[in-house]
């Protein structure tokens, strides 16, 4: 018997987001942090260990599509939780602690292998059409939410 893949659709999509996504969750969990706030760390990680606070909660909004409020008080978490710190050279930016970037990465490490197994057998040709599939709906869904 022969099984039709489902055309992608939002459905398709966010089933895969919210499985992939518990995964996340849980290896969070266990550190004692949210989605938010590793979202928010992979931020100022991607932006080389720190980053100014505006840019910060733009990226983090722009990225999760919540209010800036949500943002704020996720880095107010971090900063309470030594995660995050005001820059003192520069007290517009933030920057990881070392238990920030500790926690970060060891979070990475263990989902990195989650990741692994999930696309494990998956053709870099079909990963590569997913890929543009997924960018170009996100960038239509940002324009909507830009032109809304």
């Amino acid at each position: 018997m022969t099984t039709t893949a489902p055309a992608v659709n939002g459905r398709v999509i966010a089933l895969a987001h919210y499985a992939a996504r518990a995964l996340l969750e849980g290896v969070l969990t266990r550190r004692g942090a949210t989605f938010h706030q590793n979202v928010t760390l992979r931020a100022v990680v991607a932006a080389g260990g720190s980053l100014d606070r505006g840019e910060l909660v733009a990226d983090v909004t722009g990225s999760l599509k919540v209010d800036e409020a949500v943002v704020l008080g996720t880095v107010g978490e971090l900063t309470a939780a030594g995660l995050l710190e005001q820059d003192p050279a520069r007290p517009s930016r933030l920057r990881l602690t070392d238990a920030g970037r500790e926690l970060y990465e060891s979070a990475a490490a263990e989902t990195a292998g989650i990741s692994a197994r999930l696309y494990a057998g998956i053709p870099a040709e079909d990963l590569a059409v997913a890929g543009r599939v997924l960018e170009l709906i996100t960038r239509r869904a940002n324009a909507e939410l830009a032109a809304g």
